[in-house]
């Protein structure tokens, strides 16, 4: 029986560890050719010294279950270096069919005293690095698709963040990065769709190295599968890159302890209309006035208490 992926390409970034480590494995096991691509820095706000090591012990892990990968260990926020990426895959493979973004780094502290190069770092890692590779991989599906006259198969799953969901005062720049991401999830499924390509983004919850102190006080079970284990997360991911998932685009999709749920985009919740040529100070105090006149000094707005969701 044939698998889901078999004859298909993937590229992973992050996928040294964590989440995409799993998500490499689990697109493996479905029978993709997988380039597991990690930069391989050691802490998590992207310190160290680059090592090939985790990359090539996840690619030597799925060699070992009898699938087909091997290491990229080149940095995606370089653009030359997310072009030499999809360049591999193409030339190993002979095409490139699936990409899932996953790298990412942390660089914590509240607004009032982020320092640019923290905000800058994250951005470039986070919603640089998406682009940096969903340009390469787009242009190699629209040169197919006009080759072919027709639609070629490409999957994009980006990974976004429920901090954007709902904010996280101490992550303004993670939490614009993966709002960005968002943004360039729905801007790629709309340009990519009429060559046969679907985007789409996940907001997963999992225990990993980047999650560790907001998950510390929640211990593992004795027994079974942890519910923060980014094992939960791969099946989606490995769905999303199938030809199941056809009819799914542009959409953003919580994910952990199996549970997925479906974001929709933001609805308007009230509207009001001047009385006259243009609102005024005063009108426009009088009807926003009284929307908000309920709610709680410095409550914010979050679409997670309409997930019924925790803010993570």
């Amino acid at each position: 029986m044939s698998l889901p992926l078999e004859g298909l390409s993937a590229i992973v970034t992050g996928a040294g560890r964590g989440l995409g480590r799993a998500e490499a494995l689990e697109l493996a096991r479905l029978g993709a050719a997988v380039v597991v691509n990690d930069y391989g820095q050691p802490g998590r706000d992207g310190s160290g010294e680059a090592s090939a090591g985790p990359a090539e012990e996840v690619a030597a892990e799925i060699r070992g279950a009898g699938g087909r990968a091997l290491a990229h260990t080149g940095d995606v926020a370089d653009f030359q270096q997310a072009g030499a990426l999809v360049g591999l895959a193409i030339a190993e493979f002979g095409k490139l069919d699936i990409l899932v973004n996953n790298a990412g780094i942390l660089r914590d502290r509240m607004v009032f005293s982020m320092a640019e190069e923290e905000w800058d770092s994250v951005i470039r890692v986070h919603l640089k690095g998406h682009f940096n590779t969903i340009r390469f991989a787009a242009a190699h599906w629209r040169e197919r698709s006009k080759a072919a006259g027709g639609p070629v198969y490409g999957r994009v799953v980006n990974t976004s963040s429920e901090a954007f969901l709902a904010g996280s005062a101490g992550q303004p720049n993670y939490a614009a990065a993966k709002g960005g991401i968002v943004g360039l999830t729905t801007s790629t499924a709309l340009a990519l769709a009429k060559y046969g390509v679907t985007a789409n983004a996940i907001c997963p919850r999992a225990r990993t190295r980047m999650t560790e102190d907001v998950f510390a006080g929640l211990g593992q079970p004795d027994n079974g599968l942890d519910p923060l284990a980014p094992e939960h997360v791969a099946p989606l991911v490995g769905y999303l890159a199938s030809p199941a998932a056809a009819r799914i685009n542009g959409q953003l999709l919580v994910v952990h302890g199996g549970m997925v749920a479906i974001v929709e985009r933001p609805r308007v919740a009230a509207k009001f209309d001047s009385k006259q040529e243009a609102f005024t100070y005063d009108e426009l105090d009088a009807v926003l006035g009284a929307h908000y006149a309920d709610r709680p000094q410095g409550e914010t707005f979050g679409a997670v208490e309409v997930l019924g969701l925790k803010r993570t």
